[in-house]
């Protein structure tokens, strides 16, 4: 008997050494992976203004945001992109791309603009964040419905979507749920974003906002679409298409992103677990 427990104990005590050694050689903070989203491309332009595009902008703006994240960041952090030239790229491979790398954090980069037939199109200015939105009346539901329909012009949109269908109440709440498992840290990431193009970026703050966008909603991780401010405006439009001002607009999106990591660190036991 007592030869027994010898053995036991014995065994126990390599297995908690070989546990013990493999955590050692573990890294003491896991890589954290970043998705980010240049919103367009291709032979979808996006926003006109009168000398720029949406997608040169949203292209440029993600490479300087890029750039800052590997200078200070190294090898801690592993960003992908979901495009990185003038391509058009479908709704669901952005999503996909995110999701396949198992990203902790999403950032769409965009730019706003009015309708022409907009009293106040060109005077509107500002940037806004936003997050998902969650769906409180039947009305909001049918204009999601509407506009998520294009996706069905795409080739085998039922897969690439996981099986959203567009046209159906209960997808809207699955994916609904589904992001309400990363609303907080949207949020936080959102209001540290709107913080920062206020205060470096020097963009009018229009606040943190909701919307139907199917692009944060098939993303498995929290997520962001970002409108730096509005091409339609000619100042805006002149601060978007200059150099200092898209350093300052990728500025502002890696202080955010730096302060957000600090607060929400990939995990050794949950990175590239956001299913």
């Amino acid at each position: 008997m007592l030869k027994r427990s010898l053995i036991v104990i014995l065994f126990l005590t390599a297995l908690m050494s070989v546990r013990l050694t493999a955590l050692a050689d573990s890294p003491a903070e896991a890589v954290f992976t970043l998705a980010i989203d240049a919103g367009h491309g291709g032979k979808d332009v996006g926003c006109r203004g009168k000398k720029q595009y949406e997608k040169n902008i949203t292209l440029d703006v993600a490479r300087r945001l890029r750039g800052l994240i590997e200078e200070a960041c190294g090898d801690s952090v592993a960003v992908v992109m979901t495009r990185d030239k003038d391509v058009f790229v479908p709704l669901a491979d952005r999503a996909a791309k995110a999701n396949d790398a198992r990203a902790d954090l999403f950032i769409s980069i965009h730019v706003n603009s009015l309708s022409y037939k907009a009293k106040n199109r060109a005077s509107i200015h500002g940037a806004s964040v936003y997050t998902v939105g969650l769906h409180k009346s039947e009305a909001n539901l049918n204009v999601a419905m509407r506009e998520n329909s294009v996706i069905e012009l795409e080739e085998d949109f039922t897969q690439a979507y996981h099986g959203f269908d567009p046209s159906s109440s209960e997808s809207y709440i699955i994916f609904e749920l589904g992001q309400n498992r990363n609303m907080d840290r949207s949020i936080d990431f959102a209001s540290l974003a709107q913080q920062e193009l206020t205060t470096t970026a020097g963009r009018y703050d229009k606040g943190v906002r909701q919307a139907g966008f199917l692009v944060l909603w098939a993303t498995r991780m929290p997520a962001v679409l970002v409108e730096l401010d509005f091409i339609c405006n000619a100042q805006a439009e002149a601060f978007l298409g200059s150099d200092s001002g898209r350093q300052k607009c990728a500025q502002a999106l890696f202080n955010a992103f730096a302060k957000y990591r600090q607060a929400h660190p990939a995990s050794i036991l949950t990175s590239g677990t956001n299913e």
